[in-house]
Formats: structure tokens, C-alpha cells, sequence
């Protein structure tokens, strides 16, 4: 063999293999003894005896051929492969062109497997009929399946699979369960990660399972055996249930004694593999020193090829014959994998590194590119595999080793590079190397070593009047608490040392300093990444198609940190950069077309429609002209959005449903398998490059530069970093941002793309595993209840105690389990560093918004979900990491409790934010922000100007917008001022549990009264804001009001039939929520009135006296409904129907008599006079209804004092907790001065003539004239008609004045006429 230059740029390719006898006398080979020594130390026989051939003489590079075919000998390796007892292809794989039953995804593989549809079947391509069989399966989602084995006569659908028929058998670890026609227990519950290795003994008729290596013993006996009885390989799973078989191509995780693999591992190969890895092991323990003419034996990780040509040609002798073998996967598992791991296992992580990376160097000199391409691939994807599959032990050592192994792999540039371009993100899911799965079996992880001491919150579920009794911690409990702590910190520690290797192999892949002799890993990243993100975000819906959000979770985390480091090194080398505390989005990446936003909506709808509609602003603001050519191909393709047409055969998904006839699909379960290409192109939404621009100076208006699109593979490093600051990502700088640059533009990309995997599944995924304290909260309360029954249990009832306390010994250990988890959920999600990664994007966001808002009309180009991860994130910090950790304790709380309040009080009502939910989105955190005491006191701690705005926007009239949002955060700011309104929980709710004592309804009252005076000042100080806002507030009333009475009517109606019915649980929901939404709208009139009341009672105003009387028709209409004696609103109460449990008289009413206790009671006689004649005038004024309020059915004698309440009626009275005395006091005086006024007003009141009343309310004479129509009505009807109409009642004609009219006016004029 000989080798082309020095040593230094080897490939196999290069050498040539020959007898030239000159290549013995070689510069640099050894001499004939000292080279047979070497060569034969390096390739001595299994069993250290030389071959009889060659043993006579010395060895050589010429005669070395030779020994290696007999070193490397088979015996019987041409035998014949036909085994007795199996029928079928020697390669098995899973039959997809009829094997099957039902709608299926199958892996390109034909091993893998995904339920699509009720329960489908799938089937082998080999059966047996004779000897002892296994074949393992790995379970990578835990429900419902049922595998086993079954004859080809089997006939199954999508109710019956595999067990359900004669002649097939199946174990189900969801149900705990074996199948045979009939079902009895059998074994034990099985988790993802699990390997069932299924076993069938044709010899004796039996049939059995393994889990995990540990025997379910014999399952079925008596199988059916002799002609046409063959046994195959099957499986029935449900929708979504994926596995992956494992036949016999890979070794066997749990081979059992006396039983082969259906498909015959390559005995000869591995053999000739383990012995060619042992020649290849001694060459690394082996040096020449030529000098003194011996061999020295080394450490691997001190190995240097000294000698290089004796070296390196034994090494290419060696590569001939191994290079491959290494494409098989059976022998890269087998063989090299074990390699690499042992050397992991022994030595230090230093070492380790050196020695990896020595055999990576040789593997790509020695290896043929596709060779070496191959062999990684196969290496990552068993890596990957065994990853996320092996058992959590303890100190979770197996995770441990396969990171530590990845790691040395990645530091390997080449090496990395090539997986970073081919196989990660392309050939499997890299992201499952950041994850860490939790535990699903307490005992196996050893948690209960780790954690023995358990502990729970004691924590009183049960509402007072207005407070908590906080139970006192005791002694034992205190110490079984910091027990419990110290086995959570001991968790912790362990899972942080995985959580730190993770961080390390994405420092690797964001390198940007390998760029020696091509693209920088951290530019292949970026592009993988991007394609990641568009997958995760354009097949929502798509179940298989995304990354799963618990494997999301813990990538975000990495992300995050290793982000971090990068950024603050850069700081260090860079002055004038900003720390990552100070990290944001410059607002220039939305709108310059650097990057794929992909059909993400932004903050003013499409960008297509943005671009056209705000062309101007960018090129007067950013310097940026897009186009034309490019923006009217942008709008075709809008219109062409629905005649997409049908991908060539490159563009085409790599999946497709098996239906009619399985097809392979490379489709990405949630495991180790290739990942989809882009199932569509992307449209407008691209990356651009742009011309050249001058640096180092403003560009004057000539100097436009204009974009053309690019596609995102097709960036280079110069695209993103730009060759100056201020270019590549950051083109088209608006004035209002600095000079100087943050960091590097690839970070900014990254950090984009970090916000954007918080929106996708991320927070979703955070709110889900709370659940696990929920449970905790659940059981704890319930062993709690059940100790309280044995205490008071009679010692006679032995029976019920013995009862009692089986349950307390279930929920006892079903909390112990639980609280060992959750300390895993706390360590792993919830943890400090964790709570603070969270709220560092969520600065990052506000940071982002807050520049994005100076660009004005720019803001637009903003993705909306900037603003629903600044959402999202404070909702998570403040609802899901306690109370473990506080987000009062987190830096710098007040100051950005202050920035959310100022971007929530500002965008709310945002003309520039068009999309309907983002809009929602605002509003509905705006009101949750203003429902707690903290929060609410960073909503006056923001600028007076932004406060008064924020409430102006909130006066608004309510048509056009939704008004029942905006209604309740002026509630918020009212409760705990109105009459009786300082309740958490409605009285008579109080015995009963509430759904989540962390809504935002049930927060103590903290009203605002900074904002309250806020309001008060805008209410007087234009003419129409009052009135507008307040005719919003009536209508929406009368509406909901209205609505709600309609609805029980249908209630009363369909309960009071004979026959069984049931009422639509939506339809008692829309009824409990226009009730809600009438006591809410009821508050803010209150709110009104008590600090403008001026606007109902200064008649010198022109609406003042209608809005009272509008006011007072409401008010009598309300009490007439709700006061009637055994009435519709009575009954219905009665019924306590679920879903109407909010229905009661105390809310309403207490609303309605806040209000009228202002008008009547409180403020000058002159106003009470106008407010008692207004109301009393009201022709549905009964003065019973206000002696409801107090339990009376009738009004008082002159001059008695009240008798005392009837228990079984309404009465305020009954309500001490809640309503004051002097709140009493104030009713009974407004009753009081109701009733001689009543009487005095009955007294004085003349007859009227029909001919003389209003034809369209008939309660108020006829006092106005329409012109020029002449029709006539009272002035209060008029008046709220022109509010919302223009034209007349009964011609409609438009009126263009109103003039008073008076009768006997009128009579005289005619008269004189």
C-alpha cells in the first residue's frame, strides 16, 4: 500500500494495495523484525495462536492480505440461511401491502408505526411455524395497544385487532390485560420507553412476555400447531399510538435464552467487525519507536501515530476490510457503539474527548465519504435512541454517558458539521437530546432513595368571610418539609448535571468561529432551525408533524442559556454591545424581509397588505423600497393562495396515509426518525438580500435600497451578519434606534426564534403540568377529610373504619408517589433557573414592543406573538412556578410589572393592532392585570397621560367593540366601593368549592380610586362623553337584561314538562353570563352616579333628564322582574340548576339599591327632589318592590319602626356580613322618604286624557313636536331615539329639530286663528 504526501492528508482512496517489493524499503517503515512484531501483536488470532500459513514467517505489508483473510475466517458461513421453522423474507419488516387493517403511518424504515385511525392492524412479512421465536417492540407512547401474534386467517377491523380473534394473542400494558377472544389480567402497566419483548415457543405450544428483560410469565398454552398454522408478528394500536418493532436488524435490548430473533443477525459480519475493532484497538494502545527499534505500549488518549507510514498503512489494511461493515446498522450498534461508550464509561471526560476524536479523525481518513456519512448517521441515530428510551436510574448515569458520548462526537468539526447539515433536524429529532423525561415509575428511578421522606402542602381549600385561617406548622411537619426539600435539592443537583451536558451540545452547534473551509456551524444551524420553527408552526393540527411541547420545554431552556453565554462573551470582546439583561428584537428585522415570519400574523393583518398599504413609511422612515416586481408576484399569490398547485416530486412531503394498501412513511413519530420535509414553499414571506449601501453614513433619500427576496438555504454568513453593523439582518435602521449594535445578528435570529417556540407549544405545555400539584392539592385534601371521618368515627363501627382507613392508606401512598414526582417536575420545569429563563424572554419581549412602538405606523409589521408570549409569560410566572418561587422575588418585578401595565393600557385600543384576537388578547389581560392588588397598583404607577388615556379608551362608547371586557375592568375598579360590594365569593356560594380559587373573579376586591377619579375628570369635561358613553351602558343593559329573562322563560318552560328533558348546558351558560354581564353594567352605573352625579341630576345639562329617566325605567324594570312574589326569577332560583349557580337575588339587587340609595339618600334636597319625581312618574314604579329590599311584603304605617325580617324571604337584612349597618340605615330612610312621597305624589296627580299621553311609552304627557313632520311624544322618548336614530317614529322622515310642545298652548293660537 502506499500513501499519497506525508501523512497528513490520508484517504483510503490514496492507497493502493499491491506486492511492489520496494514499498518494505519505504522512508520511514520499520524494519522486517520490528514490523513483524507490530503487525503481528496487531493482528494475532482469537485465540493468540499464529495461522499454520504464515506462522513460519515474518509478516509484511506484502503477505499481511493474506493473514487477514484467515484472521478473519467464518467458520460455517456458507451455510445454508434457509432456517426450519420460519417461512418468509430473510430481511423482516412490517407487511405494508396487505398485511394491515385500518389507517396507518409506517417509518420509511417498515418498523416503525402510528395508529391514524379507530384501531388499526398491522402484520410481518414472516411468520413461524416451528422453534423458539422473540421479537421486541418499543413503546413510545403508553395507551392503547394490543400486540402479539396472529395467523394469517385472522380477520380484524377497526373494533377488533389482534387478541380480539380465534388463533391471535395479545398483551395490553395499558389495561394490564391479555387477549385471546376473551380477556383476563395479566402482567403489568407499561410507559413510553418500555421494550416488551414478545416470545412464542412453537416446541411447547406456549406464548409469553417480557418487560423490560423480566419475565410476565407464560401468557397462553395449547396453541394451535401442525399444517397451515403459522404464528406473525402483529399489533393493533389506537389513534396516535406509535411503536417501533424491532425483528432482529439491531441487537436485541433483552435477548432471552433459547429463543432466536426473526431476523437472523449478521453472525459472520459481526464477527469479522468485533475482531477487525480489536485489531483496531491495539493499534491505539501500540507505538513504534523506530529509534530504538521496540514496540511501547500507550493509552488510547495518548496514542500518536509515530511512524506514520508503518502506522497508517496497517491502519488502511485494517479500514479495507472494516469500512463496510460500519454501514450496517446491526454492527455500528453492536460493534462501534459499545466501542465508543466504553471508552465514555472509563475515562475522564478530557480523555474521553482525545480519544474520540483521534478515532473520528481516522474513521474520515480511512473511510470513502458515503462510508464515514453512513456510519455517523447510524451512530447518532442509536445514540439518540438509547437516549431517550433507557430507563431513568438514580444518578441518572445511562443519559449521562450517551450526552457525554454526543458531545465528544459534536466537538469533532467535521464531524459535527456534517450531522448539523445532514442528519440533525433532517434525519431525526435532535431536539429529543435536551429533553428529560420524567419518571413514570417512582420506584425504578429510585426516587424513593433519593427522596425517602415525603411531604405535601397543608393548604385550607375552604373560604371564610373575607379571610383564611391559616393553619399552624407543627413540629413533625416542619421536618418532614425540610426533609423533603433536601431530597429535592439532592434531585436537582443530579438533573442539573444533565441539563449542563445538554447546554454544551448546543454551544457546539451555535459555534461561529469553525468557518475554516466552509460555513460556520452556527450558520447550518440557523437555517435548520428556521425550517424546525416553519414545521412546528404551519402544522398545528398535524399531531405527527410537531415537536412534542414537553421535548419544546426543555429545548427553549437550553436554547436559552446557551444563547446567553454567547451573547455576554461577545459583550466582553465588544464594548459598545449590550449585555443580554438588555437584549430585544430591533424593530427593523419585522419589516425588512430578512426573516421568514413564514404565514405567521403580524400586529396589521398580512404582510402583503402592509407592504402595499405602508410602502411610503419604509421608504421615508427605513430607507427601504420593496420591489415591484416582487410585490405584485406577492399579491398574485394572495389570490392564488387557494389554487396552490400540486408539489413536483422534490417539493412532495416524504409521507402519505396508508389507506387501501400501508405505504412506507418517513413520518416523524415522536422518536428517533426522520423529521418532514416542508410540506409548501415559502410565499412572500422570505428572507432578502440587498443591494449595497454605503456604511458609516445616513442614507439621503436618493439612497433607497431596494430588497429582493432570498431563500433562507441560500443565506450566507455575510447575509445575516451583514459586512458592516448596521447591515445584513439589521437593514433599514429607523432613526429612533441607536447606533449601536447589540450583538452578533445571528444571535437576534436565534433569540427570535426562542419567542416564537415559547408561542407554539411552550406555555400551553407549562399550564399542563401543573396538573401534577392540582393532583397533589386533590389527594391532600382528601386524606385530609378522611382522617377528620376516623376521628369522629364511633369505635363500635369497626367495619366503617376499617373502610376509612383503606382509603387513607391509598390516598397516603398515591401522595407519596405524587410528591416524589412533582419534586421531578419542580427540578426539571419549574425550577428557579427555569422561572428566570421565562422572565428574561418576557423582558425581552417588552423590550421588543416597547422599540417596535417608537417606529409608529412600522409597529404594524410586529408579529402578534410578541405580544401574546409578553402575555403568556407573566401569566406563567405569576400562575404556575408558586408558590415553590415567588415573582415577587425576582429582580427588577416592580419595574416590569410597570412596562407590561404601560404596553397593556396602551395597545388595548390600538389602531394599529387589527387582528381580532390579539385584540381580545389584550383586553382579557388587561382585565385579569386589574384584578390583583399588585397589578393593579403598576396600572397607576405608569404616566398620568397614559393613565387618562387608557380610561378614555375605556369610556368609549361600547357599540363596535367588545364591551362586556371593557365593562369589567371598570368593575374591577369600582368593587370593594359600591353598596355591599366588598364579597369574594357570592354569600350563598361560600359552602361550595370553587372550580379555581386563582381566577381572577375571585381575587379580594383592591379598587382603584387614582383611576376611579380618572374617570370622574373625563366624564365632565365634554359634552358628549357622558352621554355616549352612558346611552352605550343603557342599551347594553336593556339588552343583557332582556336576554336573560327571555332565556329563563325557556328554563321554567322545559323543566315544567311531564316528560324527561334535559336543558342545554350552553344555553344555561349564555343565561348565567347575560346575568353577570347585567349586574356588571348595573356596578358601573353606580360607579357613576357616586362620582358624577351630576350627569343625572343637572338638568341644566341637555341629557341629564333623559339619562335619569332612561335610568329609572331600567332600575323598575329590573326590581319589578326579580321582587315578584313566587315569580318566573324566583323559581328559577329555586331550581339551582348547574351552570345557574351565580343566579340569586343578592347580587342584582344590591346593585340596583347602591344606585338608588345615591340618588335618593346622599347629595342635596334639591337633586332628590328631581330623582323622586323622575322615578315616581315611572309608570312600572311599585313601591312594593323597595319593600322587598327589607323582607317586607307591604309598606310600612307612618310613623312605625320596621318588624324584623321573615327568614324564609329576601331581605338585606339577612346580609350583616356583607352589608354595614349604616348601609341599613340608609335603605330604611330611602324606604321611608319613598313612601310619603308616594303618597303625596297620588295624592296630587290629576287625570290624564289618552289623547294627551306619549303614543310611544303612554307613562309621560306629550310634550315635543317633530320637525317638519309634526308628529308628537314626551321628550324623554325623543331624546333616546335621536341618540341612536334620526328618523321619526312613525313616518320616518328625518327630523331636523324638536320644539316643546304644550296643549292648551296650542288651543289658544287655534283659537285666535
Amino acid at each position: 500500500m502506499a500513501s499519497k504526501g506525508a501523512g497528513v492528508s490520508f484517504s483510503r482512496k490514496n492507497y493502493r494495495l499491491s506486492s511492489d517489493a520496494e514499498k518494505s524499503r519505504a522512508t520511514g517503515i520499520a524494519h522486517e523484525k520490528l514490523l513483524n512484531d507490530y503487525l503481528r501483536q496487531i493482528f494475532s488470532s482469537p485465540d493468540h495462536e499464529p495461522p499454520t500459513t504464515t506462522g513460519r514467517k515474518f509478516l509484511n505489508f506484502q503477505n499481511l492480505p493474506e493473514h487477514l483473510d484467515q484472521l478473519l475466517h467464518v467458520d460455517n458461513e456458507n451455510e445454508e440461511e434457509e432456517v426450519e421453522g420460519r417461512l418468509g423474507p430473510s430481511t423482516v419488516v412490517l407487511d405494508h401491502t396487505g398485511g394491515f387493517e385500518g389507517l396507518l403511518l409506517v417509518d420509511d424504515d417498515l418498523l416503525g408505526v402510528i395508529g391514524h385511525s379507530n384501531f388499526g392492524t398491522i402484520r410481518s412479512t414472516t411468520c413461524v411455524y416451528k422453534g423458539k421465536w422473540v421479537y421486541e417492540v418499543l413503546i413510545s407512547s403508553q395507551g392503547l395497544m394490543q400486540i402479539g401474534w396472529c395467523t394469517i386467517n385472522c380477520r380484524f377491523n377497526q373494533e377488533e385487532g389482534v387478541g380480539d380473534t380465534h388463533n391471535s394473542y395479545a398483551y395490553d400494558g395499558n389495561r394490564v390485560r391479555k387477549w385471546n377472544v376473551t380477556t383476563t389480567n395479566y402482567g403489568k402497566a407499561w410507559a413510553a420507553g418500555d421494550i416488551v419483548s414478545c416470545l412464542i415457543d412453537l416446541d411447547d405450544g406456549t406464548l409469553s412476555f417480557c418487560l423490560n428483560g423480566v419475565s410476565l410469565g407464560t401468557a397462553f398454552e395449547n396453541l394451535a400447531r401442525g399444517q397451515g398454522m403459522a404464528y406473525f408478528p402483529a399489533i393493533s394500536l389506537s389513534f396516535k399510538e406509535s411503536v417501533a418493532f424491532n425483528f432482529g436488524s439491531r441487537p436485541l435490548r433483552y435477548p432471552v435464552a433459547g429463543f432466536r430473533p426473526l431476523q437472523d443477525p449478521p453472525r459472520a459480519d459481526l464477527v469479522r467487525a468485533q475482531r477487525l475493532l480489536g485489531c483496531f484497538r491495539a493499534v491505539l494502545s501500540v507505538e513504534l519507536d523506530l529509534v530504538e527499534g521496540r514496540l511501547v505500549q500507550k493509552e488510547s488518549s495518548e496514542w500518536q501515530p509515530q511512524g506514520q507510514p508503518t502506522v497508517l498503512l496497517t491502519l488502511a489494511h485494517i479500514f479495507h476490510r472494516f469500512a463496510p461493515l460500519l454501514r450496517k446498522v446491526y454492527l455500528v450498534e453492536a460493534v462501534l457503539m459499545n466501542f465508543l461508550l466504553g471508552i465514555v464509561e472509563k475515562g475522564a471526560p478530557e480523555q474521553t474527548q482525545a480519544v474520540v476524536h483521534q478515532v473520528l479523525d481516522l474513521l474520515w481518513l480511512f473511510m470513502e465519504d458515503y462510508e464515514i456519512q453512513d456510519c455517523l448517521k447510524q451512530l447518532m441515530m442509536s445514540l439518540l435512541r438509547l437516549y431517550r428510551f433507557s430507563p431513568i436510574v438514580p444518578d441518572l448515569g445511562l443519559q449521562i454517558h450517551y450526552l457525554r458520548l454526543t458531545i465528544s462526537i459534536l466537538r469533532h468539526e467535521k464531524s459535527r458539521k456534517f450531522l448539523l447539515s445532514n442528519v440533525l433536524f433532517d434525519m431525526l429529532r435532535s431536539v429529543v437530546f435536551f429533553y428529560i423525561k420524567s419518571p413514570l415509575r417512582v420506584e425504578e428511578a429510585g426516587l424513593q432513595e433519593l427522596i425517602p421522606t415525603t411531604w405535601w402542602p397543608h393548604r385550607s381549600s375552604r373560604e371564610g368571610k373575607e379571610s383564611k385561617e391559616v393553619k399552624e406548622e407543627t413540629t413533625e411537619e416542619r421536618q418532614r418539609r425540610r426533609a423533603y426539600e433536601r431530597g429535592c435539592q439532592r434531585l436537582k443537583k443530579r438533573i442539573e448535571v444533565v441539563e449542563e451536558l445538554q447546554v454544551q451540545i448546543l454551544k457546539l452547534l451555535l459555534n461561529n468561529k469553525d468557518d475554516n473551509g466552509g460555513e460556520a456551524s452556527r450558520y447550518i444551524f440557523l437555517t435548520k432551525f428556521r425550517k424546525f420553527l416553519q414545521e412546528n408552526a404551519s402544522g398545528r393540527g398535524n399531531m405527527p408533524m410537531l415537536c412534542p411541547p414537553e421535548y419544546m420545554v426543555c429545548f427553549l431552556h437550553r436554547l436559552i442559556s446557551a444563547l446567553r453565554f454567547y451573547w455576554d462573551e461577545y459583550k466582553a470582546g465588544n464594548p459598545r454591545a449590550a449585555y443580554s439583561e438588555e437584549a430585544y428584537i430591533p424593530p427593523q428585522i419585522f419589516y425588512n424581509g430578512k426573516v421568514d415570519y413564514f404565514d405567521l400574523q403580524r400586529l396589521g393583518g398580512l404582510l402583503s397588505h402592509l407592504r402595499k398599504t405602508l410602502k411610503d413609511d419604509l421608504a421615508s422612515k427605513a430607507n427601504i423600497v420593496i420591489d415591484p416586481g416582487e410585490l405584485q408576484a406577492a399579491t398574485m399569490d394572495d389570490l392564488d393562495e387557494d389554487e396552490e398547485p400540486v408539489p413536483s416530486a422534490a417539493q412532495r412531503p416524504l409521507q402519505a396515509l396508508a389507506i387501501g394498501g400501508a405505504l412506507p412513511l418517513p413520518l416523524p413519530r415522536p422518536g428517533w426518525l426522520s423529521s418532514p420535509t416542508l410540506g409548501r414553499a415559502n410565499r412572500f414571506l422570505s428572507t432578502a438580500a440587498v443591494s449595497l449601501m454605503t456604511p458609516r453614513r445616513p442614507l439621503s433619500s436618493s439612497d433607497k435600497v431596494k430588497v429582493r427576496t432570498l431563500n433562507v438555504e441560500q443565506r450566507t454568513r455575510e447575509d445575516i451578519e451583514g459586512s458592516h453593523w448596521n447591515e445584513g439582518l439589521l437593514l433599514g435602521r429607523p432613526p429612533e434606534e441607536p447606533e449601536q449594535p447589540l450583538t452578533e445578528n445571528s444571535l437576534l435570529e436565534i433569540l427570535d426564534g426562542a419567542v416564537m417556540m415559547y408561542n407554539l407549544s411552550v406555555h400551553q405545555q407549562l399550564g399542563k403540568m401543573v396538573g401534577v400539584s392540582d393532583d397533589v392539592n386533590e389527594y391532600a385534601m382528601a386524606l385530609r377529610d378522611t382522617e377528620d371521618k376516623i376521628r369522629r368515627c364511633p369505635k363500635r363501627r369497626k367495619d366503617i373504619l376499617a373502610e376509612l382507613t383503606k382509603s387513607q392508606k391509598v390516598f397516603s401512598e398515591k401522595l407519596d408517589h405524587l410528591s416524589r414526582r412533582l419534586a421531578w417536575v419542580h427540578a426539571t420545569v419549574y425550577s428557579q433557573e427555569k422561572m428566570l429563563d421565562i422572565y428574561w424572554l418576557l423582558r425581552v419581549c417588552l423590550r421588543t414592543i416597547e422599540h417596535g412602538d417608537r417606529t409608529g405606523s412600522l409597529f404594524a409589521f410586529m408579529p402578534e406573538f410578541y405580544l401574546n408570549v409578553a402575555i403568556n409569560s407573566y401569566s406563567a410566572l405569576k400562575n404556575y412556578f408558586g408558590p415553590v418561587h415567588s415573582m415577587e422575588e425576582l429582580p427588577g418585578y416592580e419595574e416590569t410589572l410597570t412596562r407590561l401595565a404601560a404596553i397593556l393600557a396602551k395597545h388595548f385600543a390600538d389602531a394599529r393592532i387589527v387582528g381580532t384576537d390579539i385584540r381580545d388578547s389584550l383586553m382579557q389581560a388587561l382585565a385579569s392585570y386589574v384584578c390583583y392588588p399588585h397589578s393593579l397598583r403598576a396600572v397607576e404607577r405608569i404616566p398620568e397621560e397614559q393613565r387618562i388615556a387608557m380610561v378614555k379608551n375605556l369610556l368609549a362608547p361600547y357599540e363596535q367593540r367588545p364591551w362586556a371586557q371593557t365593562n369589567w375592568i371598570l368593575v374591577r375598579l369600582w368593587r370593594g366601593c359600591g353598596f355591599g360590594y366588598r364579597y369574594t365569593r357570592l354569600p350563598h356560594l361560600l359552602k361550595t368549592k370553587p372550580e379555581d380559587a386563582n381566577l381572577p373573579s375571585l381575587q379580594k376586591p383592591c379598587p382603584s380610586l387614582l383611576l376611579q377619579q380618572h374617570m370622574a375628570d373625563l366624564l365632565r369635561q365634554g359634552p358628549d362623553v357622558a352621554p355616549s358613553f352612558l346611552n352605550s351602558v343603557l342599551n347594553q343593559l336593556n339588552w343583557a337584561f332582556s336576554e336573560f329573562i327571555g332565556m329563563i322563560q325557556e328554563i321554567q318552560q322545559a323543566a315544567e314538562r311531564l316528560e324527561r328533558n334535559f336543558v342545554d348546558s350552553r344555553q344555561l351558560k349564555v343565561c348565567a353570563t347575560c346575568f353577570d354581564l347585567s349586574v356588571s353594567l348595573l356596578r358601573v352605573l353606580e360607579m357613576t352616579i357616586t362620582l358624577v352625579p351630576e350627569i343625572f341630576l343637572d338638568w341644566a345639562q341637555p341629557t341629564s333628564e333623559m339619562l335619569l329617566r332612561r335610568l329609572a325605567q331600567l332600575l323598575n324594570q329590573v326590581l319589578n322582574r326579580v321582587t315578584a312574589e313566587r315569580n318566573l326569577f324566583d323559581r328559577v332560583v329555586t331550581l339551582r340548576l348547574p351552570g345557574l349557580e351565580s343566579v340569586d337575588h343578592y347580587p342584582i339587587l344590591v346593585a340596583v339599591t347602591g344606585i338608588l340609595v345615591r340618588l335618593l339618600v346622599h347629595g342635596p334636597a334639591s337633586e332628590t327632589e328631581r330623582a323622586t319625581s323622575v322615578l315616581l312618574a315611572d309608570p312600572c314604579f311599585q313601591l312594593r318592590s323597595i319593600c322587598y329590599l327589607l323582607g317586607q311584603p307591604e309598606p310600612p304605617a307612618p310613623g312605625t319602626t320596621l318588624p324584623a325580617p321573615d327568614r324564609k324571604r329576601f331581605s338585606l337584612q339577612s346580609y350583616t356580613d356583607y352589608i354595614s349597618a349604616e348601609e341599613l340605615a340608609q335603605v330604611e330612610q330611602m324606604l321611608a322618604h319613598l313612601t310619603a312621597a308616594s303618597a303625596q305624589a297620588a295624592a296630587a296627580s290629576l287625570p290624564t286624557s289618552e289623547e294627551d299621553l306619549c303614543p310611544i311609552c303612554y307613562a309621560h304627557p306629550i310634550s315635543a313636536v317633530f320637525q317638519p313632520c309634526g308628529h308628537k311624544s314626551c321628550k324623554a322618548c325623543i331624546n333616546q331615539h335621536l341618540m341612536n336614530n334620526k328618523d321619526c317614529f312613525f313616518c320616518k322622515a328625518t327630523i331636523v329639530s324638536v320644539e316643546d310642545w304644550d296643549k292648551a298652548a296650542s288651543t289658544s293660537t287655534t283659537s285666535a286663528a
